[in-house]
């Protein structure tokens, strides 16, 4: 298995994470390349190179929890890759972000909890995409639109009105493609035309005439597409010649006279 996933030829040259060659004398694992178990330049905790720690510690997995204070963020986070959840909890508090971002794909849900308030975006967004829905409201409010565009695609539908008001248009955008009625209703006068456009492909026929003359001529055009005929009657004369033709197109296929 070891020699069927041999690095090519022509990789980056092995050196360890202080840029020096690598000095396997120094290792706590030196045992392990006379039974080829690592290799330098191919599979090497001491590189520098995330690729060939992480491969080291595919092949002995077992290991990972003794590396997870290594002083090289690498180590300590391919080590969080491979190390059984009860070792990680006591790694929230690490200093970097790499390492964070791994705790936030394994933590189980209690830990997981303690990086809702992370420094670094990233983070924050792993942790909302994988939170327990019942704990999303805690950060309905975070100062990153990216997090909150994440809970915008997970949160109850019976609370995303608290997100119908975000001043990032991406969020509200979330938030129409999701929310029911009434709610929706309140995303209709929405200053953005992406949210506007959503709305008009998923509001009640009936309520469609609150559309029909938008601003936005492909509000107006996805109005047509699904607007009854004596909406569609209305929108014959637009003033754009797409939003004129998906109408005409409606109006044939219903069979109703226009003219």
């Amino acid at each position: 298995m070891m020699a069927a996933t041999r690095a090519p030829a022509g990789d980056i040259v092995a050196m360890d994470w202080h840029g020096q060659p690598i000095d396997c004398s120094t290792c706590p694992y030196q045992a392990l390349k006379a039974q080829g178990g690592c290799e330098i330049g191919h599979a090497c905790m001491q590189d520098g190179y995330a690729r060939r720690i992480d491969r080291f510690f595919r092949w002995h997995p077992e290991l990972a929890k003794e590396q997870l204070h290594h002083p090289y963020f690498e180590v300590r986070a391919i080590s969080a890759r491979y190390a059984d959840v009860f070792h990680l909890p006591g790694m929230l508090a690490d200093p970097d972000e790499t390492v964070r971002l791994q705790l936030a794909l394994r933590l189980p849900q209690r830990a997981l909890q303690k990086l809702i308030q992370d420094p670094h975006r990233e983070v924050r967004i792993r942790v909302a995409q994988r939170l327990d829905t019942d704990k999303l409201p805690a950060m309905v409010h975070d100062e990153d639109y990216g997090v909150r565009q994440w809970v915008a695609r997970r949160l109850p539908t019976a609370l995303l009105a608290v997100l119908a008001s975000d001043p990032e248009s991406v969020v509200r955008q979330e938030v129409a493609q999701r929310i029911e009625m009434p709610a929706l209703m309140r995303l209709i006068d929405d200053p953005a035309p992406e949210v506007r456009r959503i709305v008009a492909q998923r509001l009640p026929v009936g309520l469609l005439d609150r559309l029909a003359f938008d601003d936005d001529l492909i509000v107006r055009w996805e109005t047509a597409q699904r607007a009854l005929p004596d909406l569609l009657q209305r929108m014959q004369h637009d003033e754009d010649s797409e939003v004129r033709a998906a109408v005409l197109q409606r109006l044939n296929d219903t069979g109703v006279p226009h003219g």
